[in-house]
């Protein structure tokens, strides 16, 4: 006759899975502020890797169109202005329509005559969508350090 052999349930038991979530707390409490920091960093470093494209399209639509007036938009590499013959615009100079758009997603500004550059600057205004700002809030103006 056999003896009865209980059954033995291994698990963890309440006190292991709290020092477990615990511990799991902590750590995401030390590592998640870095990496939002570099989440920021991140988007300000491809802000300006688009403006300089936009600032490569631009020199392009110069070339074909001419300097565009003052308070244009960044939609001309899109679009063609009315003020530009059907023949000598060659856009669109932008792949798409979001690539004129900032890693936060708001349309980059064209700023004509510029003021870090001499003929125009490509702007973002970074997180806030506001004028100057600091860290992820900070201005990413094409041709600035």
């Amino acid at each position: 006759m056999k003896s009865p052999t209980r059954n033995l349930r291994r698990g963890f038991t309440i006190i292991e899975v709290i020092v477990i979530v615990v511990i799991l707390g902590v750590i995401a409490a030390v590592v998640a502020p870095r990496l939002l920091g570099r989440i920021g960093q991140s988007r300000q470093a491809v802000a300006k890797t688009n403006a300089a494209a936009l600032a490569t399209a631009m020199n392009t639509y110069i070339i074909d169109c001419g300097m565009p007036p003052d308070g244009s938009q960044i939609t001309i590499l899109m679009e063609r202005p009315s003020n530009v013959d059907a023949n000598v615009w060659k856009g669109p100079y932008m792949p798409n329509a979001d690539s004129l758009r900032d890693p936060w997603g708001n349309l980059f500004v064209l700023t004509i005559p510029g003021q870090v550059n001499v003929d125009f600057d490509i702007v973002s205004y970074g997180s806030d969508g506001q004028p100057g700002g600091e860290g992820e809030a900070a201005d990413v103006i094409y041709g600035k350090k």
